[in-house]
C-alpha cells in the first residue's frame, strides 16, 4: 500500500517542496508539490532523483569505529565512547585550538546542521575553524560585513519584479541559484523576458544560462573587479549616480575609483571601453535593475572586491533596498527586529592561522590552510591534532588534496560525520552516519534568509527512523557532548541549554516580545515532539512574524506551522533599511577601510596579462560538489568531467576531442579527457568541481567506477584573495597537452585496478 507525504528538497539551495511517494519505508517516486507555496510544482533531475539519492546502498547504516588500524561495524554506544576518549584528551593536553572544526556545504541543508556545530564550536572553545565557505562565498560574507555591519545581510535580487538583471560569474540555469534561493530560477529568467526586461551575463564560458541572455560578455576570467570597477566609473562620469538613502562615503569612493576608466580596465578584461559603458548605462537607465555575482566572482584574486563591487552599482544606481532591485530577505526565525540605529560593526583579522598569519574571516581560517595547519610545526603553537568533520570532504573541495590526504593520516584522532565513507571519512577513526534525508525533519534555517520571496515551510520526516539508525539531530548532540566533556548526559540537554540561553536573554532585551517575562514559564509553553522542535518553535515565536508568546495572537508558532503543511506565504521582499544595519555609523558604510586598503592590488591588476591557458570550473544541474556522483541516475550523459577547450586552442596544442588531455598547475597536474567546445573564450579551459573519486579506501561503488579527476589538485592553496581568505579556484594558469597512446593505456589500467 503506497502512502504520499510532503518534502522540502535538501538537495540544493531552491529548497522545492516534493510529495514523495513511499511503498513501506522506501521513497518510490518525488514530485513537485504544486501547491508548495514557494515553489509551486517545480522540481529538477536532483529532487526528481530524491528516492535514488535516499536509498543508495552504499550509505553507512552503522558507526564504524577504527581498531586495530581497520574501519569496522560498532555501536552508537562504542562510537560515541571512542569520541570522548580521542578528543577530550587532545584537548587537555593540547588545548582547544589543538582540535579543527571541517563543517562542510550539506550542514546549511539539515536542521541538525543549522542547530548544532555552533553549540560544538563554543563547548570546545576552538580558534581551528574551516568550512566550505572559504572555497566558495566567503567574498560575499565579507563584503556585506563590510558595507552592512552583518555578514550575514546579503541582499538578493527580485527576481519576479525586476527590469534589468545583470548575472556575473553566475549560471543559475545550473546551479538552481546560490546565495539567492529561488526555486524555478530558470522560470523566473523567462518570465522577466518575457514581461519585456532585460538578462545580461558576464562569464568566460557560454553557458545554459549565457544562452538565454540578451547578452553575453565572455569577460577574461578573474577580472570580474575591474570590470564592475569600471562600470561604476561610467556612473559618476556621466552623472548616473542616484545612490540609495542612508550611505555615506560616496564622494570618496568617486575618487577612489578614478584610474578604473573603461578604457583603462579593456585590455585587461578583453572587453571592448564601449561594451562597459552601455552596460553602464543600461544599468542606470533601466526603470528597476539588480546585479548579482556568484561563485564565479567569488572564487578570483579580488573576490572581495567584486562582491563588494556587485552591491556599489546597486547602491549607486538607487536599486538596493528597493522592490525590482536588491533587497534583504526577512526570515521567520531571524532574531526579533531591533530599532534602527549604530551597531558594532563588522571586523577582519581577529586572530591568525598559526602558520601562513591567514587572518580569521567571519570566525574561520581558510580551508585552504587546513593540511598545513596539521602537518607543520610552529613555535605558534599547537599543530591541529585531532579533527572533527561534520558532512565535510575537503580532500576534493579545499586545493591540494594530496597534501590534505597525507596530513589526514598524521592526526592523532578524527571523527568524521557522514553518510558515506569517502575520500575524507575514510582516515576517520570514528564515522557517524546520520539517516537518509527521508527520516529527518527539514527547515531551511540558513536559505530563508537569502530567498527571494518571505515564506516559512516545515516538513517532518516522511519516514520513520530504521532500527539502528540514530537521527542527525541526536547524534550532533551526542557529539557536542562527548567533545565538551559531558559525556553521557542526555542528549536533550543540548537543546535545553539552547533554549534556557535564549529566552534568558529575550526576557531582559525591551525590544523582545517577552521582555521581563519568566524564562522558565515560557519554556514551559514551547511545543514540539523533540528538543529541535521545541528551538524551531521558540525561534518562530520570537521572530519577525512570531507570535511572541501570545503577545502576538496571529503570528507564526510551530503549532500554525504544523497547520500549513505546505507552508505559509510572508510576502514580497519589502524595503528595510536602515533597520538590518549593524555598522558603527548606523548607514552604509560604501568605502569600507579594508576595502579601500586592497583597492591599490586591484589597481596593479590593470596592468596584468595572463600568459597561456586560465582554468575556470564549472557545475552540472545533476551535480552538487562531490556529493552526489554515486547516485546512477544524477551521472552519465553531460555531466562529465571533461576538460573544456575552445577549438583554436585545441588545434594550436594539437589536442583532439575525446582525447585524453594532461594539465598542469602550481599544486600538480591531472588527465582527463578533452571537450573541444566553443562554449569557453579562447584562452580558457574548464574542469568541473567535486570529481576524483579514485583513492583507496573509498565504498563510493558507482561513483569509482567513473571517478573522474580533482580539478583543486592543479591548485597549491597559496592564492588567497586575502581579505576573506577565499581560495582562488578561477583564472589560474595551467598548461595543456595531449597524452600518448602509451601513457593513456598506463592511465587507464591504474584505474581499472582501482575500481
Amino acid at each position: 500500500m503506497s502512502r504520499t507525504a510532503l518534502r522540502i528538497c535538501p538537495l540544493c539551495e531552491a529548497t522545492c517542496g516534493l510529495t514523495l511517494t513511499i511503498e513501506g519505508t522506501r521513497v518510490t517516486h518525488a514530485r513537485g508539490d504544486r501547491d508548495d507555496v514557494f515553489s509551486r510544482g517545480f522540481i529538477c533531475p536532483k529532487g526528481a532523483s530524491f528516492g535514488a539519492v535516499d536509498s543508495d546502498p552504499d550509505r553507512l547504516r552503522t558507526p564504524l569505529v577504527r581498531r586495530d588500524g581497520e574501519l569496522s561495524e560498532a555501536t552508537w554506544e562504542e562510537a560515541f565512547d571512542a569520541v570522548a576518549a580521542g578528543v577530550r584528551p587532545v584537548v587537555e593536553r593540547h588545548g582547544p585550538n589543538s582540535v579543527g572544526v571541517v563543517l562542510g556545504n550539506p550542514n546549511v541543508h539539515t536542521m541538525a546542521g543549522a542547530l548544532y556545530p555552533p553549540v560544538l564550536l563554543a563547548g570546545l572553545g576552538t580558534r581551528s575553524v574551516f568550512t566550505a565557505s572559504t572555497v566558495d562565498q566567503m567574498p560575499k560574507h565579507v563584503s556585506s560585513g563590510l558595507l552592512f555591519g552583518d555578514a550575514n545581510a546579503i541582499p538578493v535580487p527580485d527576481l519576479d519584479h525586476t527590469d534589468h538583471l545583470l548575472l556575473i560569474g553566475a549560471n543559475p540555469l545550473e546551479s538552481n541559484g546560490s546565495l539567492c534561493t529561488a526555486a524555478d530560477f530558470p522560470g523566473k529568467l523567462k518570465a522577466l523576458k518575457a514581461r519585456g526586461g532585460t538578462l545580461v551575463v558576464i562569464d568566460p564560458r557560454r553557458t545554459r544560462t549565457a544562452k538565454l541572455a540578451d547578452r553575453h560578455i565572455a569577460v577574461r576570467p578573474g577580472t570580474d573587479a575591474l570590470l564592475l570597477a569600471a562600470m561604476a566609473r561610467v556612473l559618476f562620469d556621466e552623472g548616473l549616480v542616484d545612490p540609495t538613502p542612508h550611505v555615506q562615503g560616496v564622494e570618496e569612493l568617486a575618487a577612489e575609483l578614478a584610474e578604473f576608466t573603461p578604457e583603462a580596465v579593456a585590455e585587461a578584461c578583453d572587453v571592448e571601453a564601449d561594451v562597459i559603458r552601455t552596460l553602464a548605462r543600461d544599468l542606470a537607465a533601466a526603470p528597476t535593475a539588480a546585479v548579482y555575482g556568484r561563485i564565479g566572482s567569488c572564487t578570483v584574486p579580488h573576490g572581495t572586491l567584486a562582491s563588494w563591487l556587485v552591491d556599489v552599482l546597486n547602491i549607486l544606481t538607487g536599486n538596493l533596498d528597493r522592490p525590482g532591485g536588491a533587497l534583504f530577505p526577512q526570515a521567520a526565525t531571524d532574531k526579533t527586529p531591533r530599532p534602527a540605529g549604530p551597531g558594532r560593526g563588522f571586523a577582519l583579522g581577529r586572530w591568525h592561522s598559526r602558520v601562513s598569519g591567514h587572518p580569521e574571516a567571519k570566525g574561520e581560517l581558510p580551508l585552504s590552510a587546513l593540511a598545513e595547519e596539521i602537518d607543520t610545526a610552529t613555535e605558534e603553537g599547537e599543530p591541529v591534532r585531532a579533527l572533527i568533520a561534520v558532512a565535510a570532504n575537503p580532500v576534493l573541495s579545499a586545493p591540494d588534496g594530496d597534501r590534505l590526504d597525507k596530513a589526514l593520516d598524521s592526526l592523532d584522532f578524527m571523527v568524521s560525520v557522514d553518510p558515506y565513507l569517502n575520500e575524507t571519512s575514510r582516515h576517520a577513526d570514528v564515522v557517524l552516519p546520520p539517516p537518509p534525508p527521508s527520516q529527518s525533519p527539514h527547515h531551511d534555517f540558513a536559505f530563508n534568509t537569502l530567498a527571494v520571496r518571505n515564506q516559512v515551510r516545515y516538513t517532518r520526516p516522511a519516514v520513520p527512523l530504521e532500527p539502528g539508525r540514530m537521527a542527525e539531530t541526536e547524534i550532533l548532540a551526542r557529539l557536542v557532548l562527548a567533545a565538551t566533556g559531558m559525556h553521557g548526559a542526555d542528549p536533550g540537554a543540548v537543546d535545553q541549554m539552547v533554549i534556557d540561553q535564549t529566552l534568558g536573554k529575550a526576557v531582559k532585551d525591551p525590544h523582545s516580545p517577552v521582555y521581563d517575562s519568566d524564562p522558565r514559564e515560557l519554556a514551559g509553553r514551547l511545543t514540539g515532539d523533540t528538543g529541535p522542535e521545541r528551538r524551531l518553535d521558540m525561534m518562530l515565536r520570537l521572530g519577525p512574524y512570531g507570535d511572541g508568546f501570545g503577545a502576538r495572537p496571529d503570528g507564526l508558532s510551530l503549532e500554525k506551522l504544523l497547520a500549513h503543511p505546505h507552508g505559509i506565504d510572508l510576502g514580497p521582499l519589502r524595503p528595510r533599511l536602515p533597520q538590518p544595519l549593524k555598522t558603527r555609523s548606523g548607514r552604509v558604510e560604501l568605502l569600507p577601510g579594508p576595502i579601500a586598503g586592497d583597492l591599490p592590488r586591484l589597481r596593479a591588476a590593470l596592468a596584468e596579462r595572463p600568459e597561456g591557458l586560465v582554468l575556470v570550473g564549472r557545475r552540472h544541474l545533476r551535480s552538487n560538489n562531490s556529493w552526489m556522483h554515486n547516485v546512477p541516475a544524477l551521472t552519465g550523459g553531460s555531466n562529465r568531467c571533461t576538460l573544456q577547450i575552445h577549438p583554436e586552442d585545441a588545434e594550436r596544442l594539437g589536442v583532439e576531442d575525446g582525447a585524453a588531455v594532461r594539465v598542469k598547475g602550481a599544486g600538480g597536474e591531472v588527465v582527463a579527457p578533452a571537450e573541444v567546445t566553443d562554449a569557453v573564450r579562447r584562452g580558457v579551459v574548464s574542469l568541473p568541481h567535486g570529481w576524483g573519486h579514485d583513492r583507496p579506501g573509498t565504498r563510493l561503488g558507482h561513483a569509482s567506477k567513473n571517478p573522474g579527476v580533482n580539478v583543486n589538485q592543479l591548485l597549491d592553496g597559496r592564492l588567497l584573495d586575502p581579505l576573506s581568505g577565499n581560495a582562488v579556484l578561477n583564472g589560474v594558469p595551467v598548461e595543456v597537452a595531449p597524452v600518448s597512446p602509451a601513457e593513456c593505456a598506463s592511465v587507464t589500467e591504474k584505474l581499472t585496478a582501482l575500481t
